[in-house]
C-alpha cells in the first residue's frame, strides 16, 4: 500500500511540477518610477534601447525639478511629448506634446488617478480623471505609439501642442514653424532654441480621419501651432496615434513614421518587451528579489542613452546645421563629462555591436564641429561642463580591442579638439603657464585643469598604440599638469595666478556653485576634486599625496572625518559620506582607489555602502542626477564588482560583487562568470586590476566577498 502510495504521489507531483521552470521575465523586475521623485530627473514613459523616442508624461515645461518633464508627486499631467533625456540637470526637447481628452476646456492639463499609473520598459499608461481618458504608450526605435480609451464614444478631442517643450531659458522658444493638418494627422518642422539650437520634424498619424480643427491663440507670442483636432469615435471608445520625428525635414519624419507603423499598438508593446528582455539579459545575477528590481532598473537606465539620431535612411542633421548621410546609426544625447566614467565602459562589455557606432557619431560630430563634442543632445552641441570627454570614450575602445572606425581619422580630431582653442578649453593659456591661472580664464581653474590632464593622457595613450610615439611623448608630458596646482601644505589641489601665486583665502570644503563665484572648482571643492588624476595617474597622485600611507590616510580623512556639506543639493551634495558626495560624478571613483592601499576591503565596504544608501526600489531611490545612466552605470559595476577607474586604459579595478554570482552575455559568445568566495588565497582576490580583454577571456572571475 505504502509502495503504491508513493507511486501516485510521484506521478502527481510529475504532472504539476515542470520539467524546467520557466524564469520571470526581467521587464518584471524594472521599475521605471525609480528615481522620478527629488534629483534623479529620470521619467516613467516608455524607451526603446538607444532608441530616438521618449515618450512620456510631463508636469511642467520648465525648471529644474522637471528636466525630464516629470516629477512622480506633481498632481497634474500638461500632455505626453515625444522626446526627452533622462536624468540630466537641464531641460530639453519635450517635442511634440498630445494631450487627448473627452471634454473641452481652456486648460486640458488633468489631473489623474495615481493608483492607475503603471509602467515597465517599453509601456506606460495612466487614467487622466478630468480628460475621461485613458492613455497607453510605446514605443519602436524610431516610432512611438499612443493609444486613447475614451469614457463615452462620439466627438473627442486631441491636443496638438507644438509649442510646448522642456526649456531653460525664458523668452520665445520657437524660432519658426510650419504645421499642416492631414486627413489623419498633422505635420511640420520647427526650429526651437533653448540649451542647443535644433530642427524638430515631424508626422503625426491617427487611425480616425479629423473631423474638426481648431487653432489655438499661441501662448507668449511663439509662432508655433497649438490645435485641437476632433475625431468621431465608436462604442469601442478607443483612438490610436503613431509619432515619428526628424532632425532632418518632413520627409525624413514621414520614413520614419512608415518604417515602424505596420505593427498594432500590441505588437509594439511586445516588440519592446523583446527588445528589453534581450538587452537586460546580457547579465543575470543571483540576489534577492528587491536587489534585482534595483539593478535590472538600474541597467534599464544605463541603456536608454545615447539616442539614435539618423533617420531610417541614414540622414541626420548636425551641430552645424548641415544634413549628411550616415553610413550606419548616429547616436546623440552624450552627456559625456559623466558617462565617460562608467557608462560608455559598461557599452564595451555589454553593448559591444554599438560601441563602433558610437565613436563614429563622435568622429561624425567633430567633422561638422571641428572638434569633438563635449555634450550634445539631438545632434547639436550644448558647450556643458569642462575638459575634453569624448577623448577617454575613443581610446577605451581602441585599447579593448574596437576596430570598427578610423584610427587616422580619430587621432585627428582628438589632437584638433585638445589644441584649438575652444570657450572653455583655451589651449594656448594652458600651455602658456603650464596650468589654467584662475585670473586668465573664467572660473572653475583648478577643475579644468585636472580635467585636462583626463583629454591628454587619453590621446597620449590612443597615440602610442597606434605607435606614434611623438605624440604620445607630448601628451604624455602634458597631461602632468596637474602637479603645478597640488598645494605643499595640504596636498590637496589650490588655484594658482598666472604669476604662480597660490589662491587666497582658500576654503578647501568650500563647493564652487552659482552663489560662490568665482570659484576654482566644478560642482564640487578641492577635497572631492583632489582624486581626478587617479582617474589616468593614479601611482603618481598617490606619489604627490606623500605615499601609500600618507594616501590611505588620506583617504580615510575624506570618509570618514570630514563634515558632509549641508543646502547644496543641487551639486550633488546630498548623498554624502564625510567628503564623498555620490551625487555627482567627480566622486565616483574614489571608494575604488583603496585598491591601491593595504586595507582595500575598507573600499570593498564603502562600495556596498554607497549601494545600498544610496540605491533604492522607490521613486526617490537615485539620490542626485541619474545623469543619462551614468550614476545607473555606477551601480552595475559595483554589483559586479570591478569598476573602470582608469577609463582610458582598458583596466578595471577588482573589488567585490555585491551578489553571490552573476553571469554576463554579450554578443560575440561571450560568457564570463563573476562569483565571490571567502578564502582569500583562491581565484583572483588580492589582484588589483585586469584588462579587459583578460576579462572576457578568463570567462571566470573569483572576487572576495564584501
Amino acid at each position: 500500500m505504502w509502495k503504491s502510495l508513493t507511486l501516485v504521489l510521484i506521478g502527481l507531483a510529475l504532472i504539476v511540477t515542470p520539467a524546467r521552470a520557466t524564469p520571470s521575465p526581467l521587464t518584471d523586475l524594472v521599475n521605471p518610477f525609480i528615481g522620478t521623485d527629488g534629483t534623479g530627473h529620470t521619467f516613467p514613459g516608455p524607451a526603446w534601447p538607444f532608441g530616438m523616442l521618449q515618450p512620456g508624461p510631463d508636469n511642467a515645461d520648465r525648471g529644474w525639478d522637471y528636466t525630464s518633464g516629470y516629477q512622480f508627486r506633481a498632481p497634474r499631467i500638461l500632455g505626453f511629448s515625444q522626446t526627452r533625456a533622462s536624468g540630466t540637470g537641464i531641460p530639453e526637447l519635450g517635442d511634440v506634446l498630445l494631450q487627448p481628452t473627452a471634454t473641452l476646456r481652456d486648460d486640458l492639463a488633468s489631473g489623474y488617478v495615481k493608483s492607475s499609473e503603471m509602467a515597465r520598459p517599453g509601456y506606460y499608461a495612466v487614467e487622466l480623471s478630468d480628460n475621461g481618458v485613458r492613455v497607453e504608450l510605446t514605443v519602436g526605435e524610431r516610432v512611438a505609439y499612443h493609444r486613447y480609451t475614451f469614457d463615452r464614444p462620439g466627438r473627442v478631442w486631441v491636443l496638438v501642442d507644438l509649442q510646448h517643450g522642456l526649456n531653460f531659458l525664458d523668452g520665445q522658444p520657437v524660432l519658426a514653424s510650419e504645421a499642416r493638418v492631414t486627413d489623419d494627422g498633422v505635420e511640420g518642422i520647427s526650429r526651437r532654441r533653448n540649451w542647443t539650437t535644433r530642427t524638430v520634424a515631424f508626422a503625426v498619424r491617427f487611425d480616425h480621419p479629423v473631423a474638426d480643427v481648431r487653432r489655438l491663440v499661441p501662448r507668449q507670442g511663439d509662432q508655433a501651432d497649438r490645435l485641437l483636432l476632433g475625431f468621431d469615435i465608436e462604442e469601442g471608445r478607443v483612438l490610436e496615434a503613431r509619432a515619428a520625428v526628424s532632425t532632418t525635414d518632413v520627409e525624413g519624419a514621414r520614413r520614419n513614421l512608415e518604417d515602424g507603423g505596420s505593427l498594432t499598438f500590441d505588437a509594439a508593446v511586445a516588440a519592446a518587451d523583446a527588445a528589453w528582455e534581450d538587452q537586460l539579459g546580457r547579465i543575470q545575477i543571483e540576489a534577492p528579489t528587491e536587489q534585482k528590481r534595483i539593478f535590472y532598473s538600474a541597467l534599464y537606465r544605463a541603456l536608454i542613452h545615447p539616442s539614435l539620431i539618423t533617420d531610417v535612411d541614414g540622414r541626420w542633421r548636425g551641430p552645424d546645421g548641415q544634413v549628411r548621410t550616415a553610413q550606419g546609426p548616429r547616436y546623440s544625447t552624450l552627456s559625456l563629462w559623466d558617462t565617460f566614467r562608467a557608462s560608455h565602459p559598461l557599452f564595451t562589455l555589454i553593448a559591444p555591436e554599438r560601441v563602433d557606432d558610437f565613436i563614429n557619431s563622435l568622429l561624425d560630430h567633430a567633422d561638422a564641429a571641428g572638434r569633438l563634442p563635449m555634450w550634445t543632445i539631438w545632434g547639436g552641441e550644448t558647450g556643458t561642463m569642462i575638459g575634453e570627454p569624448a577623448l577617454p570614450v575613443i581610446a577605451d575602445a581602441w585599447a579593448k580591442g574596437y576596430r570598427g572606425f578610423s584610427s587616422e581619422r580619430a587621432l585627428a580630431a582628438m589632437l584638433r579638439t585638445q589644441t584649438v582653442d575652444h570657450h572653455l578649453s583655451q589651449w594656448s593659456v594652458y600651455d602658456a603657464y603650464g596650468y589654467y591661472p584662475f585670473d586668465r580664464v573664467e572660473g572653475e581653474a583648478v577643475s579644468r585643469t585636472l580635467e585636462a590632464g583626463i583629454g591628454d593622457d587619453a590621446l597620449a595613450r590612443f597615440a602610442r598604440a597606434l605607435g606614434n610615439d611623438g605624440v604620445g611623448e607630448r601628451f604624455g608630458r602634458r597631461a602632468e599638469a596637474w602637479r603645478r596646482l597640488i598645494d605643499p601644505e595640504t596636498r590637496l589641489p589650490r588655484g594658482r595666478d598666472h604669476l604662480g601665486h597660490w589662491r587666497e583665502p582658500y576654503d578647501p570644503l568650500t563647493p564652487t556653485s552659482p552663489l560662490n563665484n568665482p570659484g576654482d572648482y566644478t560642482e564640487a571643492n578641492a577635497w572631492q576634486y583632489a582624486w581626478t588624476p587617479a582617474l589616468f595617474d593614479p601611482e603618481g597622485l598617490i606619489e604627490a599625496m606623500g605615499g601609500q600611507a600618507a594616501f590611505a590616510e588620506k583617504l580615510d580623512t575624506f570618509f570618514f572625518e570630514l563634515p558632509t556639506t549641508e543646502g547644496a543639493a543641487f551639486l550633488g551634495q546630498e548623498a554624502m559620506i564625510g567628503q564623498y558626495a555620490h551625487g555627482n560624478e567627480p566622486s565616483h571613483h574614489i571608494a575604488w582607489l583603496y585598491a591601491w592601499t593595504d586595507r582595500p576591503e575598507v573600499g570593498r565596504a564603502l562600495v556596498r555602502r554607497i549601494a545600498t544608501s544610496f540605491y533604492r526600489d522607490r521613486p526617490d531611490g537615485v539620490i542626485g542626477n541619474d545623469d543619462a545612466g551614468q550614476m545607473s552605470a555606477w551601480y552595475v559595476f559595483a554589483t559586479l564588482g570591478f569598476y573602470p577607474v582608469e577609463p582610458s586604459s582598458g583596466r578595471y579595478v577588482l573589488g567585490a560583487p555585491l551578489v553571490r554570482r552573476a553571469l554576463i552575455r554579450a554578443p560575440g559568445d561571450v560568457d564570463l562568470e563573476v562569483r565571490c568566495e571567502n578564502e582569500t588565497a583562491r581565484g583572483d582576490q588580492g589582484r588589483r586590476d585586469i584588462t579587459h580583454a583578460s576579462l572576457l577571456t578568463s570567462r571566470s572571475l573569483v572576487l572576495p566577498c564584501s
